[in-house]
């Protein structure tokens, strides 16, 4: 697979170690660019590519869907032939923001998974979805920055045999291939795991897509043993912490102003909220953890995904890139093998700064 080893993320799915994310296609990279980026990373031997109906971000009714239209095209365009490239999307959980996306979503029963499907098949232009993923719980959870749970936040939810019901009648039918979640807890996989078990169509989860990085691993307590023993691999998005662990936010200049962070100040809460650029305390941590890239004579980038890819419970690591440099020195960290020294010096950074980036 080229510069990039390869992960059986199930007995006939072999995945890169590093996934293309494409939530800035549509937005941040026109169709033109957005190509490019995708042969780059074909051409390095990155074989995964990921999405989500809802993207590109931050989202909007104008432009959603549009990532998925990117890759499909590529895919149809540089006549790649389909079994070569594994396609991952996910479907979104209850939202009153994006109302645009059938009415909500309200939640997620059958009839809006399996509509969800249909719509991601038809912007993708292809016959099947290799990873279908649930984009965030179909119940109250603490996430993008939260680390409390609330009792008193819970509602109404679909009922995780319902969800499972809709995602094997679309496994028989043959749309998707196999299935996954997202930003989802211990007790979240464990009850999919335990309802796949039950019913003989309900199709196992084979991972479960959260973010880990140098500066968020949360995942390390609880839901690592819980993963390890049930065979879940972890596809660890956000792995540079949304740019941030490259150090460009940090510098004199606070960066490119066509970075994320930057480009849409004040219109990107998700983001904003998990990473705060006021926050001392990832400031701190970010600088640690380049001191060591410096001295290890690495770009902070490779540094950050040299980390991550360390991990055994991590299929995959995925990762955006606007530009073919960025791209370039993700790659690079694959060929990254961190030394035992360096990993103590990284825990040592860790301790002081634990999980800023929840």
């Amino acid at each position: 697979m080229g510069a990039v080893p390869a992960f059986n993320l199930a007995p006939d799915l072999e995945v890169s170690k590093l996934c293309l994310g494409t939530m800035t296609y549509g937005e941040q990279n026109s169709m033109r660019q957005s190509f490019q980026l995708l042969d780059h990373a074909f051409d390095a031997g990155i074989n995964f590519f990921d999405s989500a109906e809802m993207y590109p971000i931050p989202q909007r009714p104008e432009t959603q869907g549009r990532s998925e239209v990117y890759l499909g095209r590529w895919i149809r365009e540089s006549k790649i032939p389909r079994a070569r490239v594994v396609l991952a999307t996910k479907v979104a959980g209850p939202s009153g923001q994006m109302t645009w996306i059938r009415g909500g979503p309200k939640s997620l029963d059958p009839t809006n998974i399996l509509q969800a499907i249909d719509h991601s098949l038809r912007r993708l232009q292809t016959d099947y979805i290799d990873l279908y993923q649930i984009h965030w719980p179909d119940r109250y959870v603490p996430m993008f920055g939260e680390t409390e749970y609330d009792p008193t936040r819970q509602f109404c939810s679909v009922p995780v045999e319902d969800q499972l019901d809709a995602l094997g009648r679309a496994v028989e039918s043959g749309k998707i291939r196999y299935i996954g979640l997202s930003n989802e807890t211990t007790y979240g996989v464990m009850k999919f795991l335990q309802a796949a078990e039950k019913v003989s169509y309900h199709p196992r989860i084979v991972s479960v897509q959260n973010s880990y990085s140098l500066l968020c691993r949360t995942f390390d307590s609880g839901m690592a043993e819980c993963c390890h023993h049930e065979r879940i691999s972890l596809l660890a998005y956000s792995p540079l912490a949304m740019g941030i662990l490259s150090g460009k936010y940090f510098s004199p200049d606070k960066g490119p102003k066509d970075a994320r962070l930057n480009l849409f100040r004040g219109r990107y809460s998700e983001g904003e909220s998990r990473y705060s650029l006021s926050n001392r305390i990832i400031e701190e941590a970010t600088k640690g953890y380049i001191d060591i890239a410096r001295k290890c004579g690495l770009h902070p980038i490779s540094l950050a995904i040299a980390f991550v890819l360390r991990n055994p419970l991590v299929a995959s690591a995925v990762f955006g890139a606007t530009k073919p440099w960025q791209l370039q020195e993700v790659i690079n960290g694959c060929q990254v093998e961190l030394t035992d020294e360096t990993v103590k010096e990284i825990d040592g950074v860790h301790r002081m700064f634990p999980n800023p980036c929840p």
